[in-house]
């Protein structure tokens, strides 16, 4: 297995397909874990306000490459293909990590209750 090129809260420019299947769109995505393979298991961020308790807000959305306030989709989960990055646009605040990681738990402890 390969050693992973991606680090947990980096920001990336990726390719995302849609939820149903059809068309697919460059999107900012946060990685949640580069395994060493083909895949990573990503979230997808958004410019859209907050929309639910699982949405976090970004504090520093600039430092992390953004062009605009943004928000990560915690509860949206995906995996895509590695060769889908277009690339890398920054990392997240520690901050921001710990609290991506706190809601990340609270969904993993809701869905195997």
């Amino acid at each position: 297995m390969a050693s992973p090129l991606y680090s947990q809260g980096e920001v990336l420019l990726a390719w995302l397909v849609f939820s149903g299947g059809q068309g697919a769109k460059r999107r900012p995505v946060l990685v949640v874990r580069d395994f060493g393979d083909a895949d990573l298991l990503v979230l997808p961020i958004t410019s859209h306000p907050v929309r639910t308790a699982a949405d976090l807000a970004l504090s520093n959305w600039q430092a992390a490459g953004l062009k605009l306030p943004s928000t990560v989709r915690v509860e949206k989960l995906a995996t895509i293909e590695k060769t889908w990055v277009a690339k890398t646009l920054g990392k997240i605040s520690a901050t921001d990590l710990v609290k991506v990681r706190e809601i990340l738990a609270s969904i993993a402890k809701q869905i195997l209750a």
